[in-house]
Parts: structure tokens; C-alpha cells; sequence
């Protein structure tokens, strides 16, 4: 599906409507991650995050505030939240830094649109969650290889050079 046609099913925002943005494309994967910190970090069972280059993120109301928070690498992440109503509605990991967003597929206006494609770190998940049949399950991380779509590896692929710059600006 190309998501130049139905990017206005993927706007969304914080509560207090100061805030808005538009994903300019499908995202790269969407992780329903069930670790320890994404537990705690949600206060729910589970973060949903549609993974996407920062770039194919547009603002269409509002700037959000980036706020660092630790992590389990211990490098931490850059959270954006609405300056207004605190709603997270995007994060920045370490390893891409500002490149890729991770987006809280919950601030989306249609979020049923962004189902998981898989579930990460269900050695830690909460017993009574029931994971749904037919959508990939790992005791931890995977092999991207493995699961993500063609389209999404070579997306990545374009992206790595400037990670890869992203990275070394942090070393010198």
C-alpha cells in the first residue's frame, strides 16, 4: 500500500490538540514492545511504536519539548512531549539519535490503522496479556532481516550512512 494516498489516516497529536503531526508514509516496522521500561516509561502493559525515519514525521501545529529519560542501554532516549499536556508522542533511541522516530502509535486519531507487526520482549510481558495469533512473537529482540519488509530494509539501508555520521558525531 502507498501511504502517499492515505497519509491523512496517519495524523495525530497530543490531548491537548497543541500539538499535531502527519506521518508522510507508512513506518518502517511498529514494535509492541513488552520490556520492563516500556512498562514503566507507559504506566500500561505494553508500548506500541510505529518506527520512521524523523524526517517522514511533519509538524503540521506545534513544536514538542525533547526531554531525555534514561533507558535500559543506559545511553537513554529523547522523549518528544507536548510542552502543554506532557503526552509523550514520540521518541528518539540512542542509536539513531534524531533520525528515526518512534512514534506512540496511541496518539494517532486512527490507531487501529498500525497494528504491531511484532511482539518484542514477551519474556517480561504481563501473564494475563494474550498475544494475538498470526503476529510475530520474541522472548527478546530479533533479526531485523528476518522480519521486516523489503521495502523497510531498503528504506534503512538509504538511512544508515547518515546514522552512521549520527554516530561518529558523538565519538569526536
Amino acid at each position: 500500500m502507498t501511504c502517499e494516498t492515505d497519509a491523512a489516516t496517519f495524523e495525530g497529536g497530543c490531548d491537548c490538540r497543541q500539538l499535531r503531526y502527519r506521518l508522510l508514509s507508512r513506518p518502517l516496522f511498529v514494535h509492541c514492545c513488552h520490556c520492563r521500561w516500556c512498562q514503566r516509561e507507559s504506566g500500561a502493559s505494553f508500548a506500541l511504536n510505529a518506527m520512521i525515519e524523523a524526517d517522514r514525521v511533519a509538524l503540521l501545529e506545534g513544536a514538542p519539548e525533547l526531554v531525555h529519560t534514561p533507558s535500559e542501554s543506559g545511553r537513554g532516549q529523547q522523549i518528544a512531549r507536548c510542552p502543554r499536556c506532557r503526552i509523550a508522542v514520540w521518541s528518539h533511541y540512542a542509536g539513531a539519535g534524531p533520525l528515526v522516530s518512534f512514534v506512540r502509535v496511541g496518539t494517532l486519531d486512527q490507531p487501529d490503522q498500525l497494528p504491531p507487526d511484532i511482539h518484542i520482549f514477551t519474556a517480561s510481558k504481563q501473564p494475563w496479556v494474550l498475544l494475538p495469533p498470526g503476529t510475530p512473537a520474541v522472548a527478546e529482540y530479533y533479526e531485523r532481516e528476518t522480519h521486516w519488509p523489503p521495502e523497510s530494509l531498503a528504506r534503512r539501508q538509504a538511512l544508515l550512512p547518515q546514522i552512521e555520521r549520527y554516530q561518529a558525531s558523538l565519538r569526536g
